[in-house]
This record gives structure tokens, C-alpha cells and sequence, in this order.
């Protein structure tokens, strides 16, 4: 993390930052900042050559240091604490409402304070009339279920639960050992140790039809670590199968709601696309599913089953209109 567009940033609200907490430690500074402590470092020994013009001392700012703590004895102006532009603001914003609409994962009330103070600020700044929020993007939960997956978190315990997985289309039982509750794509997500699967999973709350808490405690082995989901959901690995796609208009939404490696233009408003897959029967539901808005132009094989499975429909769907 040492890139121009990311270093400065950094840079400007180091000051104000120090200038409110004298002799913070610098492994403190490092983490609020997400920068490792040597990085810090570096960063605090360009800022003692950074001032006003004569750069002579005296207009240089300076910084003293007592052990680990850094404290700045000379600011040379730079009191200003950082100004978020209003799509910096809005982001913030968007981020906070996610932590707000989602009881558990974290402090709410140093979350609605924060939020408070951010929409008074852009309300002052430039009133926009935008709403931001999150309310609609997630699908229906069962009474419950967000109350006793939050309770297994704060009593360690096990649960239970009946769990739809859509990638299989099956319901099936599962006992789990939570980890945490966590927020991504807008959708909320209890992470655990699957002990039937024995490994960390995550569970959509609106796919779990019932959930009970178990007396038991809850167990994850050392090993369950809980996945860096910075970059999304979905961790595209090499070993897995690659399928490429001819989509008609109509099922271009598949590009846009599903990861994919490549999507070319093709005439007439069509598309191909290329994306990975874990499970084949899943893969081979979304393209029969699609009515003939989809097709498998790669590999054969995959086009095979399509083909079959898509027969076998057409012949059911003959017989039981012929009954």
C-alpha cells in the first residue's frame, strides 16, 4: 500500500490525526491508517521533510518520538483535518448504513453516531436528496433467525439449522459452529464450521428455513479461519471447470449477477461469456433453465448433458400433459 494516489491521501490526514492524539502509539497509527508499521514509518520520515516554502527549521514539520509513540511538535499549517468530496461522502455513507441495517456485527450506537455526523455534514455541505440504504436488497428472513444466529455468536454455542443450498438445490441439515455475521453484496451471511462438510462455510440468513440453538458449545477446530472476503464472494480457483456461454439479450443478466473471466460482444445484441463453476448440475440448471436464451458453445461435454437433461424435460412435460 505505498502507491502516489494512496500514499498521499494518507499523508494530509496524518497530521491532524497526530496533531488530536500526542504520543499515540505508532503501531496504534498503523492500524487506524491499514498500513503496516514499517510503511508508517516511512510515511512520518517524508512528512519530516514536507513544510512551508524556505524549508528551512521552523518551517518544516516536526515530530518527536518517545519509544513507540510519535507525537508532531510543529504542524506548519497543516491543521485541516481531511475533506471528503461528495462521492467520497456518499461511500462512507452507503457503508455506514450497511453496519446500521445490520444488528450484531458491530457497535450500532457508535455506528448511528458516526452515521449522524456524516449526514449532518454533507447535509450542510451540499444537500443532495439522495437517500442511501440498503433496505430491499436482502431477501426475506424468517422471524427468528437473525435473533438466534446473533445469540450462538454472543453465548458461543452451536446451532442447528434446515438450510437451502442453491447450488445443489437441495434442503438439507446442518449443525454449525458459528464464527461470525457478516455483511457482503448487501445480503447477511452467518460463517462457521460446517460439521458435516467439516469446513468454514457461509450461510445466507434467507436461506435458512429453521434454526435452533443447541446447549452444546460452539467448537470450530484451530484450523477454521474466516475467509478474506474483501474481494467478494466468489474466489475463482484454477482447478475449477470453465464454461463459455452464448446469451441471448434476455439472459444477459447472467454476465451482470454472476462472476465471469470474459464476456465478448456477438452480433444481434448477443453475448459469450466465460465463467467458472463449482458444481455441474448447478450449471447445467442455469443454461436449461434459460429456455434457449443461453447455450454451452464450450466444452462438448457440458453441452451433452444440457442437451439430455433438456430432453428429459420436454419428454415429462409431454407425458404429464398426455395424463
Amino acid at each position: 500500500m505505498s502507491s502516489a494516489t494512496e500514499r498521499l491521501p494518507r499523508l494530509l490526514a496524518l497530521v491532524p490525526y497526530l496533531l488530536s492524539r500526542p504520543g499515540v502509539p505508532v503501531a496504534d497509527v498503523a492500524a487506524d491508517f491499514g498500513v503496516t508499521e514499517q510503511q508508517l514509518r516511512k510515511d512520518l520520515e517524508l512528512l519530516w521533510m514536507c513544510g512551508l516554502p524556505g524549508y528551512g527549521p521552523g518551517d518544516l514539520i516536526d515530530l518527536s518520538f518517545d519509544s513507540d509513540a510519535v507525537t508532531v511538535t510543529y504542524d506548519a499549517g497543516m491543521r485541516r483535518p481531511l475533506r471528503l468530496t461528495a462521492s467520497e461522502a456518499t461511500s462512507l455513507l452507503v457503508a455506514l448504513r450497511a453496519l446500521a441495517d445490520t444488528p450484531g456485527i458491530t457497535d450500532t450506537d457508535a455506528v448511528q453516531r458516526a452515521l449522524a455526523k456524516v449526514e449532518d455534514a454533507v447535509g450542510q455541505a451540499q444537500p443532495t436528496g439522495v437517500v442511501v440504504g440498503l433496505a430491499g436488497r436482502e431477501g426475506a428472513v424468517r422471524p427468528g433467525v437473525r435473533e438466534t444466529v446473533q445469540q450462538a455468536l454472543s453465548r458461543g454455542r452451536a446451532v442447528w439449522m434446515r438450510y437451502y443450498t442453491a447450488s445443489r438445490d437441495r434442503v438439507g441439515d446442518r449443525t454449525v459452529d458459528p464464527m461470525r455475521l457478516v455483511l457482503v453484496e448487501g445480503r447477511s451471511y452467518l460463517e462457521g464450521w460446517c460439521r458435516s462438510a467439516e469446513s468454514v462455510r457461509l450461510f445466507r440468513l434467507d436461506r435458512i428455513d429453521e434454526i435452533d440453538l443447541l446447549d452444546e458449545p460452539a467448537s470450530a477446530p484451530e484450523q477454521a479461519e474466516p475467509r478474506d472476503l474483501a474481494a467478494g464472494l466468489f474466489t475463482p480457483l484454477p482447478d475449477q471447470p470453465v464454461a463459455v456461454l452464448d446469451l441471448e439479450p434476455d439472459a444477459r443478466w447472467i454476465a451482470e449477477y454472476y462472476p465471469v473471466d470474459e464476456l465478448a460482444e456477438l452480433d444481434d445484441g448477443r453475448a459469450r461469456i466465460r465463467m467458472r463453476y463449482t458444481d455441474r448440475s448447478w450449471m447445467v440448471r442455469l443454461v436449461v433453465g434459460q429456455g434457449g436464451r443461453a447455450s454451452v458453445h464450450e466444452p462438448q461435454d457440458l453441452a451433452d448433458d444440457v442437451r439430455r437433461h433438456a430432453e428429459a424435460a420436454v419428454s415429462r412435460a409431454r407425458h404429464a400433459s398426455a395424463t
